[in-house]
């Protein structure tokens, strides 16, 4: 009879390890789900997180009764035949608006020739609209922001070539070399560029004919070289102030 008890209570000590094994995996299991969602990881997630932890160690529902803090993935859109569909690219420049702009950069170029301002201006026509490029030698003296009086002319009559029928967004950024440059009124070339920039479409916004609301002005100071800074040549070509005529869509339309 006693051998037989015996036998009953080593035979119940060898099942009391499943317990903390229980424990142990829950534990694991609850480790292995933090470290997963913790590079997608938001304050209120991390709150499921911790609620779920929490009930692991007190014994409570296990994390698995919880909402998975991690994003479901969505699948790309797919046709009806089950084919993923393509992210359609942005709308490009309608060919009516095309041609207007070809027709101002054709004036302007007629302009540049008659006044043979060829190595001052220069227009080219890209993916973002009509581009206007001046040498900032005939607006500004060096280090400075204010467009001399001789030139306020030549100013002018590029604000008569803006008038255009329908307007179009217009925006004007001022551009310089690598060169630093500390004066009193300038703690930075990026400083200089945007005042250039800003000083020079008040010029251009003199012209009555010219809606200010239809005009922007930026300033790239030294980080949008069109040529290198090695040379007197190319700094030259850097210290710029650019026109951009952008196409007339209802997106940029006032």
């Amino acid at each position: 009879m006693g051998k037989k008890k015996k036998n009953e209570r080593d035979e119940h000590m060898s099942e009391s390890w499943l317990i903390p094994y229980a424990d142990l995996l829950t534990l694991l299991l609850a480790l292995f789900i933090v470290l997963f969602a913790s590079s997608q990881i938001d304050q209120k997630k991390f709150q499921e997180i911790a609620r779920a932890f929490s009930n692991a160690f007190a014994g409570g529902t296990g994390v698995l009764d919880f909402q998975s803090p991690v994003e479901p993935i969505t699948p790309p859109a797919q046709d009806e035949k089950g084919r993923q569909q393509e992210k359609q690219p942005s709308p490009s420049i309608s060919e009516q608006e095309k041609e207007g702009l070809a027709q101002i950069k054709e004036k302007i170029d007629a302009y540049i020739r008659e006044n043979k301002l060829s190595g001052k201006l220069q227009t080219s026509l890209t993916d973002e609209g009509l581009a206007i490029t001046i040498l900032d030698d005939i607006l500004f003296d060096s280090g400075s922001a204010d467009v001399r009086m001789k030139d306020r002319r030549l100013a002018a009559e590029i604000s008569a070539l803006l008038v255009m029928n329908p307007p179009r967004n217009v925006i004007i950024s001022g551009h310089t070399d690598n060169v630093p440059i500390h004066n009193a009124q300038f703690a930075s070339n990026w400083e200089l560029s945007v005042m250039r920039a800003v000083n020079f479409m008040k010029v251009l916004l003199e012209n009555k004919q010219l809606d200010p609301r239809y005009f922007s002005a930026k300033g790239y100071g030294e980080y949008k070289p069109i040529a290198s800074n090695a040379t007197a040549a190319g700094r030259m070509k850097n210290r710029r102030v650019e026109i951009l005529v952008l196409p007339r869509t209802e997106l940029n339309h006032p």
